[in-house]
């Protein structure tokens, strides 16, 4: 059963709404495009920063609640936990319940999810409270690129799904760029009442520019709530696994309690969803060569992009930088990020989406081989290069990733759009997390033998030692009398050294190790693209002309 929203009235064909839940398309003046550019660019934003700022500020959150690293880790899971599975429910609501109500509960929720954290400073309630904005971002994200598509010709229109996505990348090394100016006098509160800000800007934008009004049908099945009770949960333990694995380290066993309860769940639903008539994921799609393929590929590249915001960010913890000395660099990575969007939207061309991917690879590799010679003299300024070409490659690469998955879902139905998102979200989290999983797990293991190689080189009869040592310990010459124990000082400032050298050399193993993994990558595409272009293989030729037929369709 098909209706529309209270406000609707006849559009011509070319306006209609493309998908239900999604708004129409009207030929707006310009005045009007550029203010649903700047709402789409706060909405994304916005929705970013929420995740943003807690990962950038994540030491000084920790310290202002009193918790442990692996309290820590918990915000951080659980933002992703709740967040990852969202598309599946928020695309029917919107086609059920129409555009506005799912714009009034999104956002209303982002208020009451800010205004929580503003008043009440426990544990307990911000991971309620990272749970729900993980919940609430997702509403955020596909609200922000529904604006940025009203400000775009109709040629380029999916060009705001790409931008919208983007925004959202770019909110991390923002939020790294802004944080410092907030937290100058080191109020830690000045973190929500910015949070609460922009949410409030956002009430008010959409409020005096709304969205046209979209089509609804009945869109909900009562098995699609059990799908989600399986599936949402089992994810859920995925990404508890691996965010705290690298942490409480993989032999703990309640992950592997954990591992075993998200195959079950997680199998469930898909068992579930393999034998339904209108399943909420389409099973058959997502197992085809293709689709297979694509979840690779998003899975990988999130994984080598973990150089930046696992590799990068903790060598330059490493040698004592905090982010009051990373702002250049990290507004250099943002500004990167933006040309990664503007060249990867202007540069699509639906008959070849490969190679933006390759080149990404290529970039990363190169700037991976940069880092890979980091001293303990190495600071931002020795980055600023590498950073940038890689922020530049983290977005580059997600236009033709994001057309790919767009153009296969629609030309097989609308209601494959479901399962699309389900995929490309999920690729994209848990590549993220397995990255720095994989990354932090192999650094810590390198970190061992490096220390222990180390260790085994040093002789405390070495005179240059016993000097180095009397050095170090002549710091506390003025408050330690006894010269034992300036020496047992001096031994440990040493050992701190050694531990420093040890973690150095780990991270420039990560760095070689993301090389050599981009350059596999970039020799497995290449090599796929190569062949398609000598046989003059189009490998979307077959969704292009299902997409123009429907809108042949939609126009008649």
């Amino acid at each position: 059963m098909k209706g529309v929203e209270p406000n609707a009235h006849n559009f011509a064909p070319h306006e209609r709404p493309f998908l239900p839940g999604s708004p129409a398309t009207p030929d707006h003046p310009p005045a009007r495009r550029v203010g649903y550019f700047a709402i789409g660019t706060l909405l994304g934003l916005t929705g970013g920063l929420g995740n943003g700022l807690l990962i950038a500020n994540l030491p000084q959150i920790q310290g202002s609640l009193g918790l442990s690293s692996t309290e820590g880790a918990w915000l951080t899971a659980i933002y992703t936990m709740t967040s990852v599975c969202m598309s599946l429910l928020l695309i029917k609501f919107r086609q059920q319940f129409g555009l506005q109500r799912f714009i009034r509960i999104s956002l209303l929720g982002f208020l009451i999810v800010t205004v929580l954290q503003l008043f009440v400073h426990s544990y307990a309630m911000e991971l309620i409270v990272r749970g729900a904005a993980g919940i609430v971002t997702s509403g955020l994200t596909t609200l922000c690129f529904f604006y940025i598509m009203q400000a775009m010709p109709a040629a380029a229109r999916l060009s705001g799904i790409i931008i919208g996505f983007g925004l959202a990348q770019v909110a991390l090394p923002l939020a790294r760029v802004i944080s410092p100016m907030l937290l100058r006098h080191g109020e830690i509160q000045n973190l929500f009442v910015f949070e609460l800000g922009l949410t409030l800007l956002c009430l008010g934008s959409v409020a005096l520019l709304r969205l046209p009004p979209s089509e609804r049908i009945e869109a909900f099945e009562p098995l699609d709530f059990l799908t989600f009770c399986l599936f949402a949960p089992g994810m859920a333990l995925l990404c508890a696994v691996l965010a705290l694995g690298r942490i409480v380290w993989w032999t703990t066993p309640w992950l592997g309690y954990a591992v075993a309860g998200a195959i079950l769940l997680i199998g469930a639903a898909l068992l579930i969803e393999h034998h339904r008539a209108n399943p909420l994921l389409n099973t058959r799609w997502m197992r085809t060569h293709n689709v297979l393929r694509f979840i690779a590929i998003v899975a990988i590249i999130r994984v080598l992009l973990s150089e930046q915001n696992f590799g990068s960010i903790g060598l330059l913890a490493v040698v004592g930088m905090t982010n009051d000395q990373l702002v250049a660099l990290n507004l250099i990575v943002t500004l990167a990020a933006i040309g990664g969007i503007v060249a990867g939207v202007l540069t699509l061309n639906p008959k070849d989406l490969l190679w933006p991917v390759i080149v990404s690879a290529a970039i990363i590799a190169g700037g991976a081989f940069m880092d890979a010679d980091a001293t303990n003299l190495t600071r931002p300024a020795n980055l600023y290069a590498s950073q940038a070409l890689i922020g530049f490659a983290a977005l580059f690469w997600m236009g033709s990733a994001t057309m790919v998955g767009v153009l296969r879902a629609l030309s097989r139905g609308p209601s494959h759009i479901v399962s699309f998102s389900a995929v490309f979200g999920m690729a994209q989290s848990l590549g993220g997390l397995a990255g720095t999983a994989f990354l932090g797990s192999y650094q810590t293991t390198r970190e061992r033998l490096h220390s222990q190689e180390i260790v085994e080189t040093l002789v405390a009869t070495n005179p240059l030692i016993q000097q180095r040592v009397q050095q170090l310990g002549g710091a506390y010459a003025r408050s330690l009398g006894d010269p034992l124990l300036r020496q047992a000082e001096g031994g440990a400032l040493f050992a701190q050294q050694v531990g420093r050298e040890a973690n150095i050399l780990a991270y420039n193993d990560v760095f070689f190790l993301i090389g050599v993994l981009a350059t596999l990558v970039v020799l497995w595409l290449g090599a796929r693209w190569l062949y398609l272009r000598a046989k003059g293989i189009n490998p979307l030729a077959e969704e292009l002309v299902a997409m123009q037929q429907m809108r042949e369709r939609a126009a008649q």
